[in-house]
Parts: C-alpha cells; structure tokens; sequence
C-alpha cells in the first residue's frame, strides 16, 4: 500500500465531504418543509424540562427555573432576525418554563408529612372523601388535630383505613375524632420501584395509617367556621352529589354491575370485586374503570349529537339559527358537570380539557381533531400539574391520543379521495358502513393498543394479548349502550325516574362483565413483563414522537429509536438479591432466574411489586432445592458467581459469617468487630443501613457486587425523607 492509500484510511472507508454535505442539506430542506410542524415539539420539549427537574438527584435553587427562562427569552429576542438562534432561545425557553413550573408546583403544594410512625395517637378532622369496598373504608381527613403533634408538624392530610361498619353513617363534610396509627408514605418498595411518596407529596398527603374502633362524629370546632363555609359551598356539594348518585345506582343494580355502574358514573372504583377487577385488567379492560376522554367523550358527545339531531327535527329552529353550536354548548356543560361528579381528578381534568378544545373548535369553526388540540392540552395540564407527567394515565391518554389523531390525519386524505370516487359510482351497499366501521374500529383498537403497551409494560409489568380481541366487543358496547343509558340516569334522576336507564346500563354492563371473564379465561391472556428501564421508556416515547409529529418519510427513523428502547430490558441486569426496608423480607434469585422470598405472609405490597418487576406469578419456595441457597435456624447462606451472602436471622450466626462470608445482610446491629482485618473483612449490610438508606439491591458479578439503595436512587428531594446520618 502506498503512503497515499495509508493517508487516506483503509480501502471503501473513505469519507466523502461532499456527500455528507449533501445529506446534510436534504435533512435541512426537508425540516424546512416541516415548518409547520415545529410548534408541536414545543409541549415535548415543555415536558423534557419538567423530566429534568423530576431526575434530579438534589433539589435544584428556586431561581434556578426563572433564570433560565430569562436567559431564553433574551436570546429569543436577540434572534428575532436571526431564525437559528431565535429557535434555540424558544426551544430553551420552553425547557426551562417547564423546569420552572414543576419546580414551583412543588413548592406551592408543600405540606408536613410524618416522619415517623405514631400512634395510637388521638386525632380529629374534617372528612374529605370517603372510598368504601370489601367490608373497608378510606377516610382522608383534612384540617387536623393530632396530639402529639404541633400544629407546624401536622400534615394538611392523612389517609386512614376503617371497617365499613364503623364509618357507615359518615359523610363528606363531617368532622370525626377517633384513634389512629400513622405512618409516613411509604417509600419505593425497591430501588427504581413506584415512589408513592411522591405522589403523596402533590396530593398534600403526610400520612397514611390505620384507625382503632370507629371514628366518632363531633361537632365543627369554631375556629374552623370560614373554611368550613368555603368547604360546603364547592367540594362538598359535589362530593355528597357523587356519593348519593352512587347509593341510588346502587340500590337499583345488582352489586357486580352496580359496582361498575359507580366507577363509569362517579369514578368511585372502591366496590368492585377483586376478582372482577383482576379480570378487567387481564382482558385488557381496565382503562374502561378510570373515567377518561372516552367516558367524557361519550357522555358529552352522546348530548351533542342527541340536541343536534332534536334539534334538526325542528325545521324552525334549524334553519335560523346555529343548533350545531347550541349543541356544543350544551355538550360542553356537559361535559363539566361529568369532570366534577367523576372527581375532578388529574386524568378527568385532562379530558375535560381535551373534549373542551373539541367543542371550542366547533364554536369557533376550526378542525376538531387535530395535533395542534392535543399539544395545547398536554401543554396546559403539563403546566397546570407537572407531576402528571410521571403518571401512568397522562403517558398512555397522550401516547394514544397522539397515535389515533396522527393516523387519521396521515388516512383522511386518502379516505377523501375515496369518498369521492364512492360517489361518481353511486350509491354504497348496505353492508359498506357496518363494515367500515368495525374496520375503522379493528384500526384504532390496534393503534391504541400499539402506541400504550410499552407504558403498560413499564408501569404495571404485563400486557393483555387478549386486549384487542375484548376491546372489540366492549367498546361498542360501551359507547352505544352503556354511556348513553347513563345519561339518561343522570338526566331521569331529578325526577326519580334513572330505575329504567339504570336497567338498560345494568344489562350492558353484564354483557361487559362475561366479556371481560371469557377473555381473561383464554391461555396465556396475560404475558407478565420484566422491568424495562427509564432510559428505554424514554428512547420509545421520543422515537413514537418522532414518527407521529412529522408527515415524510423521515419519521420512520422513530422507528429504529423505539427499537433501541425495547432493548432495554435485554441490557438490564435483574438484582440477585433484594432486601426490604426493615430486613424482615429477602429475595434471593436462582440459577434459573426466579426469585424465592423468605417470607409468605409478610408485606405483601412488597412482595408483589418484587415479583411484578421480575415478571413471575408466584414466589420460587425457599430454601429451594439444590445448594445455591441452603438455609438452618440461624440464618441463610447465597452462593452465586463465586460469592457468598450470609442472610443472617440472629447475632449467633455473625461468628461463623464474619469468617466465610463476601457480604453480610442482618435484620439487626452488626458490631463493628465483624470486621476482623479492617477493610479485608465483609461488607455489611445491617439494620442502621436499611433504617437510613431504605430498601437495597445487590448484583453480584464475577468481577464485583453492586448495591443499589432506595436513598441513592430517589435522591434529596422534597418528597423524600432521611433519617439522621
């Protein structure tokens, strides 16, 4: 090879200037033609910066928001002739006002939360909200007074649990006294796992706990007179509203579909069976319980369309005046009356918003579908409530709003063209329409089931493969029978009259309930997931908004990045072994990669959530057979990759541990003179560790261990709490 061939690198690698220039300029040319599709990134770019608030490790300065922005809208102002740089100070601009709202959302909803367990404690508050179910009652209580607590400790609210006979009188608005146990929230049951805590912390939450007997009615205290009056005259008038339309469904269904009537009607879930729950979920028909844009979609558009069409019956009123705006305004009352009796809840405003959009481009005679609608919704709920972000209900909503409406926009052309070649050849065969719309139907249950999977995956480690063929048959059912005859209850109720729509919903709903049972019965209905990774939810989520956003054929580069985050779960390696809070629960995974648990009886909300990231049914039996865990009185010994845990269960194992063993896990103190060398001796991880860092995880590779902490996951941050160093 000549010196000149060595200069140029190796033969058929060299790099072409040129042809790179030009790739380049192709992708220039063809963002420019998709101008006018840059306003749709601003939302995404919105709710990276609430992302990069909410990943922090420590909680940032509270200047740290405004200042950015600033600095963004200055540089966007100095591009005013200047496009590239203009667009670099509006994307900035948009990251860092989504910083700043999440940074102060969380300041505006602070409260004191509990920082230790307490109790039996006597407390007293105003009742809130009541959820009833399985012989049980939840009363949040606001407004309290809880003894050994002073006032700037007491948290705004609690969460307690009773037996339903003893709050059966209760109602919002009461105030009650009673004897409680109180806990913090609880913390993530492993590291990476669901942080509650968090959640609680924008619900204004401080504790959950228990109470002992019944809670006691008392009389309002004075000094709570003025809230109390601002209380009764907005939220409880909607809170007893939803509570009495529950009895009176109730009294009328039978309690399977009387349950269900509740949580379509009130958003009240608490009285369904667990069985017909577990049912819902394996069929792939839980999303039909939590009130959403469907349910408010349907309530409304079932108002819209019936004054429409009434009032199109009335050749007087329809060719003087605009009936289809009267309809939206009566279907967008509607629609607000339905957002409070469900609860007014984050995922019930948001579809609220969305349906209002709808409306309002009817009013204003614009296009009511469109990305547009759907990224000034997620704009304003993201901005309104940032935390919603991390929910599972925004990100499979959004992820299947955004799907559906870009597939009709990328169809609607062509179904144009087509509607209009129908027409020169005549009239269309009667089986045309039934067929289109369950094609169009076959169509958008695939798109929605393709586009929330992955968020299903990640937030609940399953997926329905039975979902499509039972949404099939249940959401027609449910938009054409269920919904509309709710209406009617709703709208007969005044009058005493809903026994008749209630009946029509109730056997709906019973056709729903054999649908849901029959299709959660099939083999291998539910495939159970393992954990994938943030990084991978985040690689699909950008990649699904790169394919759907843009209109050429760039987009199905989103392809290759949803790839690569579906990877995600082949990179992550499982923990060998995870430890609970208080040491009092262990998973050790075998050689066949299933978890086996000390315990069988004990946390169970931890257990589950071990075993719903590791994507088993059923704990593995321990000690298992073979000798890669061997257990006796004192304690357990884990062999894996040439390394050896001691689990150990009392202080009179330690003597023999401290010599043998890599690494010690104790429930207990383990005295500082296990160590018999200094740092020659065995890593520990003891009852003072797991008090301060929480719950752990431990890898073992052939070439080290790696200990993960639900400290060091979740970080310093508001809605965290660290027991003394």
């Amino acid at each position: 090879m000549t010196a000149q061939q060595r200069a140029a690198g190796p033969v058929g690698v060299r790099a072409d200037p040129r042809k790179a220039l030009r790739s380049l300029g192709r992708l220039q040319e063809t963002a420019l033609e998709e101008r006018d599709r840059w306003a749709l990134w601003l939302p995404v770019i919105l709710a990276s910066g609430i992302g990069v608030y909410f990943a922090l490790p420590t909680e940032p300065p509270g200047w740290l928001g405004a200042a950015a922005a600033t600095l963004a809208a200055v540089i966007a102002l100095l591009g005013l002739r200047r496009p590239a740089l203009f667009l670099l100070g509006i994307g900035g601009l948009s990251l860092s006002v989504g910083f700043a709202a999440a940074q102060w959302r969380t300041a505006a909803v602070a409260a004191p939360v509990l920082q230790r367990d307490l109790g039996p404690v006597g407390l007293s508050g105003r009742v809130v909200k009541l959820e009833r179910g399985q012989g049980r009652v939840r009363l949040t209580l606001e407004q309290l007074d809880v003894d050994r607590l002073e006032t700037a400790a007491t948290p705004a609210r609690v969460r307690i649990s009773s037996s339903g006979t003893a709050a059966a009188d209760l109602a919002p608005g009461d105030w009650v006294r009673g004897l409680a146990v109180l806990q913090p929230p609880p913390e993530p049951a492993a590291p990476g796992g669901y942080d509650f805590a968090r959640r609680a912390w924008f619900e204004r939450l401080g504790a959950v706990g228990y109470s002992l007997g019944a809670p006691q009615p008392i009389a309002q205290p004075p000094d709570q007179l003025a809230e109390s009056r601002r209380f009764e005259g907005w939220r409880l008038f909607w809170e007893g509203l939803r509570q009495r339309i529950a009895e009176r469904i109730l009294a009328v269904l039978p309690r399977e579909r009387g349950a269900l009537a509740v949580a379509l009607t009130v958003g009240k879930r608490d009285a369904i069976a667990p069985d017909l729950l577990d049912a819902m979920r394996d069929s792939g028909l839980a999303h039909l319980l939590a009130i959403s844009g469907l349910h408010i979609g349907l309530v409304a558009g079932s108002m819209y369309l019936g004054l429409r069409r009434l009032l199109a019956c009335w050749p007087f009123v329809a060719l003087r005046y605009p009936i289809k705006k009267w309809a939206a305004v009566a279907g967008l009352a509607t629609a607000f009356v339905y957002l409070f009796l469900a609860g007014a809840t984050i995922p019930t405003q948001r579809a609220f918003l969305m349906v209002g959009l709808i409306f309002l481009g009817v009013l204003l005679d614009r296009s009511a579908v469109s990305l547009r609608l759907v990224a000034w919704a997620a704009a304003v709920v993201l901005l309104i409530a940032p935390e919603s972000l991390l929910s599972a209900s925004f990100q499979m909503s959004f992820a299947a709003v955004v799907a559906l409406v870009s597939g009709y926009e990328a169809y609607a052309e062509r179904r144009a063209r087509r509607d209009v070649a129908r027409l020169r050849e005549g009239a269309d065969p009667v089986w045309r329409k039934p067929a289109a719309y369950f094609g169009s139907l076959l169509l958008s249950s695939g798109i929605a089931v393709a586009a929330t999977t992955t968020y299903a995956w990640y937030h609940f480690n399953r997926f329905a493969w039975a979902g499509l063929a039972a949404n099939l048959a249940a959401v027609p059912l449910t938009a054409f029978v269920v919904m509309p005859a709710a209406l009617l209850a709703f709208l007969a109720m005044p009058f005493g009259l809903e026994a008749a729509p209630l009946w029509l919903m109730g056997q709906g709903l019973g056709l729903l309930i054999v649908i849901a049972r029959e299709t959660a019965s099939w083999p291998g209905a539910v495939q159970l997931l393992p954990a994938l990774p943030t990084w991978g939810l985040v690689a699909v989520t950008l990649g699904g908004l790169w394919l759907c956003l843009w209109r050429r054929a760039w987009r199905y580069a989103g392809v290759a990045v949803i790839a690569v985050g579906l990877s995600g779960v082949l990179l992550r390696t499982p923990p060998d072994l995870l430890i609970s809070s208080d040491g009092g629960l262990i998973a050790a995974r075998g050689p066949d990669g299933d978890l086996a648990l000390s315990e069988s009886r004990r946390q169970t909300f931890v257990r589950e959530q071990w075993l719903r990231r590791a994507a088993q049914a059923a704990a593995a039996s321990w000690p298992p057979a073979g000798n890669w865990l061997l257990c006796d009185g004192a304690g357990c010994i884990y062999r894996r990759h040439d390394w050896t845990v001691a689990l150990a269960r009392s202080p009179a194992a330690l003597l023999e541990d401290c010599k043998d063993a890599d690494l010690i896990v104790a429930p207990f103190p383990v005295p500082r003179g296990c160590f018999t060398s200094g740092s020659d001796g065995p890593r520990v991880i003891d009852r003072f560790d797991l008090w301060r860092d929480g719950g752990h995880s431990v890898r073992l590779y052939e070439e080290g261990l790696k200990v993960d902490t639900v400290r060091s996951t979740r970080g310093t941050r508001p809605w965290t709490r660290h027991p003394s160093d």
